[in-house]
């Protein structure tokens, strides 16, 4: 069996250990664990409605697990967690935790792409991309407390998928 068909057969263990792995890197922090578990299932179920492939999902529900780990590196290093300072120190922690929970190294390569670009929205390159900053929309705006203009806004600017609007719109009561 090739790493990749692997990797697919035990992609609920991989993500299991994955999921434990970052809840254990934020230990003590439980506002960030809610986040990325939220945005992780959010992101499953905006990658189902959109029928992504198997292998594409799993790339998409890794990323969403790991897509903040950036925020505790930044913070002990600088003080703040801005969006470009988790893009600049979250890729390599995923990398290694996605390697030691078992993923292949293209799979961890690309996860940890995504969660380097995870706040620029004006290169999207692939549909994991795009569902992961729809997911992380939704609940950030959530979590900030967003007005309507904001989440139009955002609709407007971000949001492409047709199952990502629909889980949007029905949540914000647009």
């Amino acid at each position: 069996m090739a790493p990749e068909d692997a990797d697919l057969a035990r992609a609920d263990e991989l993500l299991h250990k994955l999921m434990l792995s970052m809840i254990e890197f934020d230990a003590g922090d439980p506002a960030r664990i809610q986040h990325f578990v939220k945005v992780a299932s959010l992101a499953r179920t905006i990658g189902l409605g959109e029928k992504l492939e198997p292998s594409t999902l799993l790339t998409l529900e890794a990323a969403a697990i790991v897509h903040d780990i950036g925020i505790h590196p930044a913070l002990k290093k600088y003080g703040r967690s801005s969006g470009k300072l988790q893009e600049e120190l979250g890729p390599e922690p995923a990398r290694l935790m996605l390697l030691g929970c078992g993923f292949d190294p293209h799979r961890a390569d690309r996860v940890a792409f995504l969660v380097g670009h995870h706040h620029t929205y004006d290169a999207i390159d692939g549909i994991d991309y795009q569902v992961l900053v729809e997911a992380d929309f939704i609940v950030n705006l959530f979590e900030d407390g967003s007005g309507t203009d904001t989440v139009l806004a955002a609709r407007e600017r971000i949001f492409r998928t047709r199952t990502g609007t629909a889980l949007l719109d029905q949540m914000f009561g647009l």
